[in-house]
């Protein structure tokens, strides 16, 4: 009788260590064998304050898990991440193994979105494209301008051209707020830094007008190689106290009816961005100017140019005179035509 019973415990007992050594082996494989993906990347979208099982039951209605919760658990148990899984959005691509995706989740490693401002985009333009991101909180559709800067904390600040342009990255559940601030006070640094490595003979008086100017040149050339000319044109006409005469304060001053035909009507109604009827800088920005457009300012080039045309491929012709100014526009107008 006793032999038997040892028999029976012997059996139960390599019966339990080969369950359990197949239960190692099993959890083992789960661990670090891929998740199930099919052929494209997805994304695992955690909550705030979403609890474990209801990841895994999310893993497992996705296709990307097979293993029970208790295997979850376990291996949550084992790398010590139990309570420290952080919530956002996660990729997870071909080959991630559960042991990777934790370790990630663990280290907060989500996804990085990105939204690009794009120098010389107007505040309109900019609202609009932040509006387009989906995986950003939005809470300024319904705000005025003077509502919004108040809620970024630049109350009685008007918003034109105060937003650096750059890529900002952010995570999903941020706010638009969030990027603005982010972008507005980049472009406050970037101004104090253009405005105490300016030239000492600059005729400006306070980083504002230099916003200003800067919002000009960088609606008048796209092209690195011309900002400090165009900036030199620009500063040496406000020197003499000759008019600014450039279209994009005109056009900026039309506002949204503008058509994209500039006419002797729009160069002769007078608006205090009608840089043609009205000496000096216009009262505000007329766009987001870059951090090129804002050295260029800071230090224009020299030189005796005080009139400059386009010639049609994105590049200038500068002239020292109205008489070579007047000949340089009949000869790229009659190119043009």
């Amino acid at each position: 009788m006793k032999r038997a019973i040892v028999a029976l415990l012997a059996l139960l007992l390599v019966a339990g260590l080969a369950a359990g050594a197949w239960f190692w082996r099993d959890y083992t494989a789960f661990a670090d064998a891929p998740l199930g993906l099919g052929a494209k990347e997805r994304v695992l979208d955690v909550p705030l304050g979403t609890p474990f099982n209801r990841i895994v039951r999310d893993l497992r209605r996705r296709g990307l898990t097979e293993a029970p919760l208790a295997y979850w658990r376990l291996l949550s148990w084992q790398m010590r991440v139990s309570e420290g899984l952080h919530a956002g959005e996660y990729a997870v691509e071909q080959g991630l193994t559960p042991r990777q995706l934790l370790a990630r989740m663990a280290r907060g490693e989500v996804i990085q979105h990105r939204v690009t401002l794009i120098e010389g985009s107007t505040f309109r333009e900019i609202r609009a494209v932040l509006a387009r991101e989906d995986a950003l909180e939005q809470r300024t559709a319904a705000m005025s301008d003077a509502d919004l800067m108040a809620a970024i904390g630049a109350p009685g600040v008007h918003p034109e051209g105060r937003f650096l342009p750059e890529t900002y990255a952010y995570t999903k559940g941020m706010q638009d707020l969030d990027v603005l601030r982010r972008a507005y006070a980049a472009m406050q640094k970037a101004l104090a830094e253009a405005w105490e490595s300016r030239v000492p003979d600059l005729p400006l008086s306070t980083p504002d007008e230099m916003l200003v100017l800067a919002s000009i040149v960088e609606k008048e050339t796209g092209r690195a190689d011309e900002r400090e000319r165009i900036a030199g044109v620009f500063t040496r006409r406000l020197k003499i106290g000759m008019r600014l005469q450039t279209d994009p304060t005109v056009i900026y001053g039309v506002g949204p009816a503008f058509d994209g035909n500039l006419t002797r009507a729009h160069l002769t109604t007078d608006t205090p961005y009608n840089t043609y009827t009205r000496g000096g800088l216009p009262p505000t920005p007329i766009a987001a100017p870059g951090r090129a457009a804002l050295r260029a300012v800071a230090k224009p080039a020299e030189g005796e140019a005080l009139y400059f045309v386009a010639r049609g491929d994105g590049s200038h012709e500068f002239s020292a005179t109205l008489a070579q100014h007047n000949a340089a526009v009949a000869r790229w107008q009659l190119r043009r035509r």
